[in-house]
């Protein structure tokens, strides 16, 4: 039978990004390494560095050993909850884009008899290389 796990959203997961209480994320497992920091050899910059984020580039990238890696799920307390998760790129890119849509809207509306004069040189120039055809 499968072993039911808590889950957690990566903003409960954000909140825990102090030297004394610190959740990483990696493959999309929770873990509470608060009473580890001052035990890893990297540091425990490393580790807080990689709250509130997926670290799982960045525990890869360290290399770890197969100890590293059995000691690491000890501090398992529960899963990320995927279902959640927002993609905060997707607001701000819609909010960028009706900043960018407002700023056109604005400087069309300021600038648009220089668009008037060129429409009207170019007549003006057309009109007169024909008439010396």
């Amino acid at each position: 039978m499968p072993t039911l796990t808590k889950l957690y959203t990566m903003q409960e997961a954000a909140q825990h990004n102090t030297p004394q209480d610190c959740w990483i994320v990696i493959d999309g497992k929770v873990y509470d390494v608060g009473s580890y920091l001052d035990e890893h050899p990297g540091g425990d910059d490393v580790i807080l560095a990689t709250t509130g984020k997926d670290a799982t580039d960045e525990f890869e990238d360290a290399g770890h050993s197969k100890s590293a890696r059995e000691l690491l799920e000890t501090f398992f307390i529960g899963e990320l909850d995927l279902s959640a998760t927002v993609i905060p790129e997707l607001e701000i890119s819609s909010k960028k884009q009706a900043d960018y849509t407002q700023k056109l809207k604005d400087l069309t509306k300021q600038y648009w008899t220089v668009s008037v004069a060129i429409a009207g040189v170019s007549v003006v120039v057309g009109f007169l290389y024909l008439r010396k055809k």
